[in-house]
């Protein structure tokens, strides 16, 4: 079956998403888990550290400015699920405006970034990377204050890890997520519709009025 940039679309409304058993793979297979990580919207949880890094404000945050560079340094690990034909079909979902990328940096050094799937008022969180400490950590918390204002209601991360559970993640079941996905649906919402937080300050304190 050849996989579509509008199947895959229509894969995400389903509740599944596609990876690869590794870089090198011609294949893709569907996945649907019986648990599904998601960040609660007003639960992201940002510490006393990383406040204090996200004040400091030493480095810049941009969105969709370098979608190809983030999927390539996402998949830049000993394992990957990232393939060719995954990377060229968000590739395609990010030129049709679905696919979308936030960027961290240092001067002009990629160091971190996130990327993911929007439908609806739901963001599915595909993949993130880190060059420099806490880089992921600061993605994540001006994507989640993003999505806040622009009007999501569902920040899917597929899985949860460790990392994602210290930040405020937690784990439902399929029907829940599909539940609260159902909802989403029937959500419109822009991540483009507003800019980026003025500052990690504004990230940090806006965080505190939500959570």
């Amino acid at each position: 079956m050849t996989v579509t940039p509008e199947l895959l679309l229509q894969a995400y409304r389903a509740g599944v998403f596609p990876m690869a058993e590794h870089r090198d793979d011609p294949e893709m297979f569907w996945v649907d888990p019986r648990k599904r990580g998601v960040f609660p919207l007003d639960g992201f949880r940002i510490s006393r550290s990383l406040a204090k890094t996200l004040r400091r404000d030493a480095y810049r945050v941009t969105l969709n400015t370098a979608f190809v560079d983030v999927i390539d340094a996402c998949a830049d690990r000993s394992e990957t699920w990232i393939n060719h034909d995954i990377r060229v079909l968000y590739e395609e979902l990010h030129h049709q405006g679905h696919a979308h990328s936030l960027e961290v940096w240092a001067d002009d050094r990629l160091i971190g970034g996130v990327y993911g799937v929007a439908v609806g008022g739901a963001f599915c969180g595909e993949s993130m990377f880190s060059r420099q400490r806490d880089a992921s950590k600061i993605a994540l918390a001006w994507l989640v204050d993003l999505l806040r204002r622009t009007g999501f209601v569902l920040f899917d991360t597929q899985f949860l890890t460790h990392h994602l559970a210290s930040l405020g993640a937690i784990e439902i079941t399929r029907a829940e997520y599909r539940a609260h996905l159902a909802q989403a649906l029937q959500i419109t919402a822009e991540i483009t519709s507003a800019p980026l937080a003025a500052s990690g300050q504004d990230v940090v304190q806006r965080n505190t009025q939500t959570s």
